[in-house]
């Protein structure tokens, strides 16, 4: 949920130690992301297989939205693979958001290793139709 000062949409915190620490100290990966337009909205969906609910963080801060999906990092690593084709890391990516979105407005969900965030756009942006007389 959103707090007053607008900054976080979804929290997480895990053995005392902050995403922004994690990024410092630990392999990060842009997720795969699609984006699309509706009339009243723009809509993103984020890939990040492996990682929990508890486990991801959406901030809004200074024009941008940074999205973040923490791994159990070590358990990844310690793991006595026979075959390893992909990446390990936790995701992180980072966009500029427009001032025609209403950032008081904007949700997110997540399910199934998916992150949707929906970023209303401001009523005078909208497409309307002007009646002619």
């Amino acid at each position: 949920m959103m707090d007053t000062n607008n900054n976080e949409v979804i929290k997480v915190e895990e053995d005392n130690k902050s995403w922004e620490s994690v990024l410092d100290t630990e392999c990060c990966y842009a997720p795969l992301v699609d984006i699309f337009e509706t009339d009243d909205a723009f809509i993103l969906s984020a890939d990040m297989p492996g990682v929990k609910k508890e486990d991801v963080s959406l901030k809004l801060e200074d024009g941008s939205m940074m999205l973040f999906g923490k791994i159990n990092y070590n358990e990844e690593l310690n793991r006595r693979y026979i075959l390893k084709e992909k990446e390990t890391g936790h995701f992180y990516r980072k966009f500029k958001i427009s001032d025609s979105i209403d950032e008081s407005k904007v949700s997110a969900n997540f399910m199934d290793g998916q992150l949707t965030v929906v970023l209303p756009k401001h009523e005078r942006i909208k497409p309307r139709i002007i009646n002619i007389k």
